[in-house]
């Protein structure tokens, strides 16, 4: 097959692009960073360099492609990060129009169903509601859950404080390895039946279990997991420089994961399957990040 991806050799795309042309398939992998194009074609990938923002640019990489995988990285220097995906996704829904491709897949998120209370994941519900309108297409859109290396974000927080500080996880929520993801993906592009949605996990934890496990790994066995308030969570984004409205997102987001919206959806339509990648094999990256 010819297949085009969007998302570039992020710790999604890599893995996805590797595994599909071991499979044999023709690959082209978009990006916006000339850096890349060395390291695509040494995967034996097509670099195709440029903008999503470009239409013409966007029909030229979706031209004769049997399919594409959609993502829209995210982009947080943008004065309204939801509205970026909007029109990302307005761009690619018009790519694939114009060049009749049949199987598209949609990375979007877990809570891409919520019209509201999301924060950053309601763009991912924008992109889906857009790419649904398309007719004549085969979709799969992919909802992975919390993605694991997003706990990078508490390497500071553990030096300096000596523990976790969050306004979620006093219940389990399901969290994702980006490898788990890469491997859904392959599957769905390489198929052609069309599933509306997909959730993708490969583990559920409480937030002090997610510190108990971090913790061994990184020499702290008794790392504590704690609960503060959302006006606390904003605020200690603020001062690591975030601008206010992206901070007042993610306090946002992080509070629909524990009052349960986010994760109410993925309760009732589970994967049959968790994904490989558990926790612990996350935690050793995790401490030679840390130990950096």
């Amino acid at each position: 097959m010819k297949i085009t991806l969007t998302s570039s050799l992020g710790n999604i795309g890599k893995t996805l692009a590797e595994n599909l042309i071991k499979k044999g398939h023709e690959v082209t992998i978009i990006s916006h960073s000339v850096e890349r194009k060395a390291e695509i074609e040494n995967i034996n990938g097509k670099p195709h360099i440029g903008y999503l923002q470009d239409l013409d640019f966007l029909v030229a990489a979706f031209s004769g492609a049997d399919a594409v995988f959609l993502m829209n990285p995210p982009d947080y220097t943008q004065p309204d990060i939801r509205e970026y995906y909007r029109q990302t996704s307005t761009n690619f829904a018009k790519a694939i129009e114009t060049t009749g491709v049949y199987r598209v897949v949609l990375l979007s998120s877990f809570g891409g169903h919520l019209t509201y209370g999301t924060g950053p994941i309601l763009g991912s519900h924008f992109s889906e509601e857009i790419i649904k309108q398309l007719p004549n297409i085969s979709l799969t859109i992919l909802r992975p859950t919390y993605f694991y290396y997003n706990l990078n974000n508490y390497i500071d927080m553990i030096k300096y404080t000596g523990q976790i500080l969050a306004n979620y996880g006093t219940t389990k929520f399901p969290l994702v390895s980006p490898k788990d993801i890469a491997e859904v993906a392959t599957y769905e592009l390489e198929n052609n039946q069309s599933n509306l949605f997909r959730y993708i996990a490969s583990s559920e934890h409480t937030g002090q279990e997610i510190a108990t496990i971090l913790g061994q790994a990184i020499g702290k066995p008794d790392l504590k997991w704690t609960i503060v308030s959302d006006e606390d969570i904003k605020k200690g984004i603020e001062q690591n420089g975030i601008p206010t409205h992206i901070a007042s997102l993610f306090t946002e987001m992080y509070h629909s994961l524990e009052n349960g919206r986010l994760t109410e959806n993925y309760e009732n339509n589970k994967p049959s399957e968790m994904g490989r990648e558990s926790l612990l094999d996350f935690a050793n990256e995790f401490a030679t990040l840390y130990n950096k």
